[in-house]
């Protein structure tokens, strides 16, 4: 698995052609291997949620395997956001290979020793 991220910059030119700041884009796309591929494929894991957004007080699915595969791009107005936004996308792509290994035990046995360290 892979994410390639690309960050750029936009200057903000005011009618007169003043400066009016920057706007900054942060833009995204999920490789996988072939097996992951194929796990997301027999699973049915298109939707299945990666980030999540809050709307009206409600947390709600924001980037999905699928669109991830696909790319994403958006626009911010700081720096900051960008490096926050970023963040949580390394997050959520540090989850996958989790659940790639989980589904691929299925049918097996798992063994913990304790005390678990």
């Amino acid at each position: 698995m892979r994410l390639n991220i690309q960050r750029s910059q936009n200057e903000i030119r005011g009618m007169l052609g003043g400066s009016k700041g920057f706007s900054f884009t942060l833009a995204y796309r999920l490789e996988l291997t072939q097996v992951e591929r194929g796990i997301v494929e027999k699973y049915k894991l298109h939707n299945y949620p990666l980030t999540f957004t809050t709307f009206q007080g409600t947390k709600v699915p924001d980037d999905t395997i699928a669109n991830m595969l696909n790319g994403v791009s958006q626009t911010v107005n700081s720096v900051e956001t960008l490096l926050s936004n970023e963040d949580v996308i390394k997050k959520a792509c540090d989850s996958l290979p989790i659940l790639f290994d989980v589904i691929q035990s299925f049918g097996g046995t798992e063994v913990v020793d304790y005390p678990r360290k």
